[in-house]
């Protein structure tokens, strides 16, 4: 990866490694999207006991951890293999293929404009470091709103080819997550109940919620949007308001995500 990204990573982060040296009881890593170096200990590499680390990572793995402790000061960056789940791992992963389209771009305008990859890339980063956590959030922004181009300051003629391949190859996004919501209910009116709460998810979520009935008071509710952060508060907001409409009528209603 090129793009860099500045200081240190937060305390729950998932970040992509590369393992770089496996010892007796730890090993050790690159951040590839910081450049700098982390430790798993073996308690953190997987659940259970370990009788050889090796048989869970080697040198030159690409590996999905989890940041547990940072200290800025000594430069001590603590990781966990451990405790990133299945869903943890592909959004990461998802976010480096994104990442990754966000470089082609670059490497595509360079080869059109006819400078380096490097140079073009530096000449545009340099600008957006400050306010953009990677390249290609920065060109998802920018393929919805052109003046965001023109603001990096570079050749007008370079700007128009960027985002002739921008448009090619940043399409809209749109993640899924899924979960069941249990009603149970005694009440004479029980059915009319259920029937509110649902309303209720669908009216607080502006029909971005859809529900489908699996039997036994269990319902399924997906919701689609452009990314997870929106998909979780439209989930959020459709969920609380079902549970509140059946809680109300001294009902029962409990929400579990799927992982999958």
């Amino acid at each position: 990866m090129l793009f860099k990204k500045q200081g240190f990573p937060e305390e729950g982060d998932s970040v992509l490694c590369t393992v770089t040296s496996v010892q007796y009881h730890s090993v050790f890593v690159n951040i590839d999207e910081y450049g700098k170096s982390g430790m798993i200990h073996i308690s953190e590499v997987s659940p259970g006991r370990i009788r050889n680390i090796r048989d869970f990572v080697k040198e030159g793995k690409k590996i999905v951890c989890k940041v547990l402790r940072v200290n800025e000061e000594k430069g001590y960056i603590d990781l966990s293999l451990r405790r990133v789940n299945e869903s943890e791992k592909r959004r990461k992963i998802d976010d480096i293929k994104k990442e990754q389209n966000a470089e082609k771009i670059v490497e595509l305008a360079a080869q059109k404009i006819g400078v380096k990859t490097e140079q073009l890339y530096r000449e545009i980063s340099d600008r957006i470091t400050k306010d953009y956590a990677s390249l290609h959030e920065f060109f998802e922004n920018a393929s919805k709103d052109e003046s965001l181009l023109e603001k990096l300051g570079i050749d007008k003629k370079h700007i128009k080819i960027i985002d002739e391949i921008v448009k090619q190859r940043i399409k809209a996004a749109e993640v899924e997550i899924t979960g069941k919501l249990k009603i149970t209910t005694f009440a004479p009116n029980g059915i009319g109940i259920i029937r509110d709460s649902l309303k209720k998810a669908q009216d607080a979520s502006m029909g971005r919620v859809m529900i489908n009935y699996l039997g036994s008071g269990l319902y399924r509710f997906m919701v689609k949007a452009p990314d997870y952060k929106e998909a979780e508060k439209i989930m959020k907001s459709a969920t609380e308001s079902a549970i509140g409409v059946v809680a109300k009528h001294a009902g029962l209603a409990e929400f579990s995500r799927d992982d999958a």
